[in-house]
């Protein structure tokens, strides 16, 4: 049994996306070897009620450690505003913090942030050091600029360009390619973009679910199709309420409902859509629920519609998880996730092209008959063999183990 230093930035049992990722690694991590987890101040109250509440033998193998930059260096962050650039030097600090800890360990890994372009200085402590899973966002294709607002446009172009220094300039980058001794890739646009040829380095998802369990049968009633995400452009809502629409019109009378959970910033020209297009009946929005609830709701869905833009998507295996089929993007995330076994990956040209394909990908699995039980079984084994939060412990053991 090896001890691992595991630098995990956002780390919280109570969520998804990055902060619970980073708990389920650290767990992952600790089923086979110790940890010791490094994360941030702000993430103990969290971690220390979730142990209480859960005891669990594999705690044993578990050690936090918690540290924060100096408040004159860190007076400026509010909340997520400022979040990538005080990543970064926390990042720099870590090194002289574990050196002040006296801490014994055999290898280095920095876990998270998921990021491909910045910097780690890990491999400065002279072990062994494990990059990942790391990747990004692809950038998002012109076709879909006429619904994106301007202020987004201009982020976009403003991080694509931050990102783009780094992968091409950064020195501090290119000495953690090279000095990395593995390198997990989260999706397949990484090792191109990173130039990984010839470095030890593997492809495979970074997100998974726990398994809550699952019913092959099919869910009564009317069809009920589910999205859940924030709202905002990049998560593409706005294609799931035209979609929507769309099969509405062909099939008015099946009685199908949809269900969007989430909050942000398109919450008001969402609204707004659905009036437009006479969908105020049967078009339900509802604010972040507790993610207990959520699982509920995905349980008990038709489909599970995600048609977005991003680089992973932590709520497809939970789909997934639950035999749900699932809807998305041809792109290096989610549309990698699914395949027709088990949903539909749509492309097209131009962005009425794309909410066409969506559409019928749910007359597809909406009407599939007898064929959507095998469906189901088909998301359920895709979620066993790829996104079982297991299934990642296995590939931390081996990783190690090769070290």
């Amino acid at each position: 049994m090896k001890t691992i230093l595991s630098t995990a930035y956002a780390v919280n049992p109570y969520k998804g996306s990055e902060d619970g990722m980073g708990w389920n690694f650290v767990y992952q991590i600790a089923r086979f070897n110790r940890v010791i987890a490094v994360t941030r101040e702000n993430n103990r109250p969290a971690i220390e009620r979730y142990m209480a509440e859960h005891p669990d033998p594999v705690y044993a193998n578990i050690r936090y450690l918690y540290y924060d930059l100096p408040r004159h260096l860190r007076w400026w962050k509010r909340g997520s505003r400022g979040a990538m650039l005080y990543y970064l030097l926390w990042q720099r600090g870590i090194v002289d913090f574990v050196r002040r800890q006296g801490l014994e360990f055999d290898v280095a890994h920095n876990l998270n942030f998921h990021n491909d372009w910045t910097p780690s200085r890990l491999w400065s402590l002279g072990k062994p050091f494990v990059w990942g899973p790391i990747g990004h966002h692809p950038r998002i294709p012109a076709i879909f600029n006429r619904t994106m607002p301007l202020a987004d446009r201009c982020k976009n172009l403003l991080t694509w360009s931050v990102k783009n220094y780094f992968w091409k300039w950064s020195p501090a980058l290119r000495k953690t390619k090279e000095r990395a001794d593995y390198i997990w890739c989260m999706n397949d646009s990484v090792p191109d973009t990173l130039g990984l040829a010839n470095q030890p380095h593997q492809v495979f998802p970074n997100v998974g679910n726990q398994d809550y369990g699952w019913a092959p049968d099919v869910p009564a009633g009317p069809p009920h199709i589910l999205f859940a995400g924030r709202l905002v452009h990049m998560k593409g809502p706005d294609l799931a309420v035209e979609a929507f629409a769309a099969y509405r019109k062909r099939y008015p009378d099946t009685g199908a409902t949809l269900t969007l959970v989430g909050d942000g910033p398109e919450k008001a020209r969402l609204r707004t859509l659905i009036a437009q297009r006479g969908l105020s009946d049967s078009v339900r929005l509802i604010d972040w629920i507790e993610r207990d609830r959520l699982m509920e709701m995905m349980q008990s869905a038709s489909v599970f519609l995600f048609p977005s833009h991003e680089g992973a998507g932590m709520v497809v295996p939970e789909a997934l998880s639950f035999g749900v089929p699932v809807i998305t993007l041809e792109n290096c995330g989610p549309g990698r996730f699914v395949d027709a076994s088990c949903g539909v990956v749509v492309a097209g040209d131009t962005y009425q092209e794309v909410v066409d394909g969506l559409a019928g990908g749910l007359e597809k699995i909406l009407h599939a008959g007898p064929d959507y039980r095998l469906l189901r079984q088909a998301a359920r084994d895709k979620f066993l063999t790829r996104f079982h939060w297991d299934k990642k412990g296995d590939i931390l053991r081996a990783i190690y183990a090769s070290l």
